[in-house]
């Protein structure tokens, strides 16, 4: 007979995570947990052991750890990534005879039976000698000779059911007929950046001391302390090379420029070359490597837009007119997303003949900035070009350097975001800005935590961008930007805010029922005045420094939500390992008033006894409250501070507390 031994009959099947087969990897950071659940099984009553293997994807050898029965032959295990790069994993199945002997002889009866049956489990344990060494293979022998001996049935039959003669038995299982899981999973492991980040977009050119002025890098280093004092550690310049002249947009994304007017910086290239240079105006590259540098001494990385697009003039029009799609009449197809027209943007064609050629360019671009210093980028519009090429370009970007991050800058239908990120995006735009109501944000996160996109999308919450000025906050004044502000830093790890726009509340439409913002700096040159009295930014600063102080605030999976009987309250809890740190948020979505509900605690979830009191500190306030139960009372008023970030004290001493220790005391 050909094909599987037949005598394998353990079973291997609904293995999680596993992506789409296996075609997919899952995500992880740095120092986190894999952990792999699966059915495993076989025919009869014979007991199975399974272990989960692992590997770094450079390694030679497997390590391995037991997994654990969970129940209706549902088991799980786990390992700990320590390294950025790439681990396999997979899984081994048995049939356990020693095991199912020794389930079976606790429960007989007969002492004929039992000493029939210590003989058989005598022959186990010498099997199990021939397979080890040392003195593990003289203990196993020992063990066998006195289950074979004639004396006292009692202790031979503890000797049989003992833990220590299991555990040695476990170290060296008869695995002759082992069922090995057919597939190798695949975990990509990235540094802890990729999991939690704060970060601040700044147009480098609205820098300048003074209005009108175009800022360069040196006046982008003068606004680091600035930011760095806000807490953010990403700071993410939109592009910053030549911005070409024909076509130019003017003021408003109007198709006549004034010749003051700068351009769009996603406008790609001039006669000063394209997406390996700078912008004249904004400095030299020596320039650009020197603010890099600073920022890095402030605790800031840099993060570049990234967007495969061309002006009209960009140098690769002429070198390379087969990269580009052309029309009839001989000109080059411009950017479109009707009824809108980006005149002034020439997208790359990716059916070209040169298809190859123009995969190595692109790839060569971050490559460029990789030798710049800058290993962090945003990715502008991926889903308007092909698969393919992201799955290719990321992983020969991760060859030269593993610590590259990728933001994926997609706002389009869930399976082209959620594609993007298994094809190896670190991190994903999504339906944030638009999820305003209780029963939206709630559906929404519970899908991206608490279901299998969780093991390949890590979300990067922005509640505002420089193309999205969003309905709540044109009318919601600064009790809006402060309710997104919380709930993007509190529900998602990684978050990002536009600004000074953002902390500055700005909140002027172009046209009613537009998000474009009126005199959008993509356009212009805006001047900020960073230091208003009515500046969020000691706000920002104080949530920065909460999220930085408390590690539940630092993942995404462990995110669960509350009951609150008021739809205007939303109410969400993260806490980390062992409960170590719990951290509960309540928030008023309402804008315009007062609102107060009943907020209800799964208190055994949670690790507090339903009899104790409970301390709850606001960490916004530094406020404490002494809780009661698992029904306790908010009340917040947006015209103040629409929000609690609560961290949960377990146990609060009573008064019968104290008194039962100052007898303990008189006692020594």
């Amino acid at each position: 007979m050909q094909g599987e031994d037949g005598r394998k009959r353990a079973i291997i099947e609904q293995v999680k995570p596993e992506i789409d087969g296996g075609r997919f990897a899952i995500k992880r950071t740095v120092g986190e947990t894999v952990v792999v659940e699966a059915n495993v099984f076989t025919d009869g009553h014979d007991a199975v052991s399974c272990v989960l293997r692992y590997r770094r994807e450079d390694a030679s050898s497997w390590n391995e750890v037991p997994m654990q029965p969970l129940g209706n032959d549902r088991w799980r295990g786990g390992f700990k990534v320590t390294a950025v790069g790439c681990y396999r994993y997979t899984l081994i199945a048995w049939v356990d005879h020693f095991k199912s002997w020794r389930q079976d002889l606790a429960k007989r009866i007969q002492p004929e039976d039992i000493a029939l049956q210590l003989q058989v489990g005598a022959q186990w344990l010498e099997a199990a000698a021939r397979r080890a060494e040392g003195e593990d293979a003289q203990r196993l022998k020992d063990g066998a000779r006195l289950l074979e001996d004639k004396g006292e049935l009692r202790d031979r039959l503890a000797i049989a059911l003992s833990e220590e003669t299991a555990l040695l038995m476990a170290h060296y299982p008869d695995r002759r007929f082992s069922t090995c899981y057919d597939k190798e999973l695949i975990v990509v492991v990235d540094r802890s950046r990729a999991r939690f980040s704060a970060w601040y977009e700044m147009f480098p050119r609205a820098c300048a001391a003074q209005a009108s002025q175009h800022g360069n890098f040196k006046s982008c280093e003068d606004r680091l302390p600035y930011i760095a004092a806000m807490g953010f550690d990403v700071l993410y310049l939109p592009p910053i090379h030549p911005i070409g002249r024909i076509n130019r947009k003017g003021r408003n994304n109007a198709l006549t420029a004034a010749p003051e007017d700068p351009g769009s910086p996603w406008a790609i290239g001039a006669e000063e070359e394209g997406h390996k240079s700078i912008h004249p105006q904004l400095g030299t590259l020596e320039d650009f490597r020197r603010f890099v540098a600073k920022a890095r001494e402030f605790g800031i990385e840099v993060a570049l837009d990234i967007a495969f697009q061309c002006a009209p003039d960009h140098p690769y029009i002429k070198a390379h007119p087969e990269w580009f799609r052309w029309r009839p009449d001989n000109t080059v197809q411009y950017a479109e997303n009707p009824p809108k027209k980006y005149e002034d943007i020439y997208p790359f064609y990716f059916e070209t003949d040169e298809w190859q050629s123009l995969w190595e360019e692109l790839k060569s671009v971050f490559l460029f900035w990789l030798e710049q210093g800058v290993y962090i980028f945003r990715v502008d519009n991926p889903h308007t070009k092909p698969f393919p090429f992201w799955e290719w370009l990321i992983a020969e970007v991760k060859k030269v350097q593993p610590d590259t991050l990728f933001l994926s800058e997609a706002f389009t239908r869930p399976n082209v975001m959620y594609r993007l990120a298994k094809l190896g995006f670190t991190q994903s735009y999504n339906y944030f800005p638009w999820r305003n109501t209780k029963q939206e944000l709630t559906e929404y996160f519970t899908e991206l935590t608490q279901t299998e996109v969780r093991e390949y999308f890590r979300p990067n919450l922005w509640p505002n961008t420089p193309d999205i000025l969003t309905e709540y906050l044109q009318f919601g004044g600064r009790p809006a930007f402060m309710i997104r502000l919380v709930l993007a830093a509190t529900l998602g790890a990684s978050y990002g805010i536009y600004g000074p726009a953002y902390e500055l509340m700005e909140n002027r439409p172009r046209n009613p029922g537009s998000e474009e913002y009126l005199n959008s700096e993509k356009y212009q040159l805006r001047h900020w005045d960073i230091n208003r009295d009515d500046s969020l930014k000691d706000f920002i600063a104080q949530v920065n420094q909460i999220r930085r102080n408390h590690l539940a605030l630092q993942f995404d999976g462990n995110l669960h939500f509350y009951p609150v009987d008021n739809e205007q309250i939303i109410c969400y809890g993260k806490w980390a390992a062992n409960l170590a740190d719990i951290i509960l948020v309540v928030v008023n979505l309402d804008i315009h008033y007062t609102q107060s509900g009943w907020v209800e605690l799964p208190l055994e979830d949670l690790g507090i006894e339903p009899h104790l009191s409970y301390q709850v500190h606001d960490l916004l306030s530094d406020t404490h409250y002494l809780w009661h139960g698992p029904r306790n009372y908010v009340e917040l008023d947006p015209a103040r501070v629409p929000a609690h970030i609560f961290c949960l004290r377990r146990r609060v001493r009573t008064e019968q507390d104290f008194d039962s220790l100052y007898v303990a005391m008189e006692c020594l």
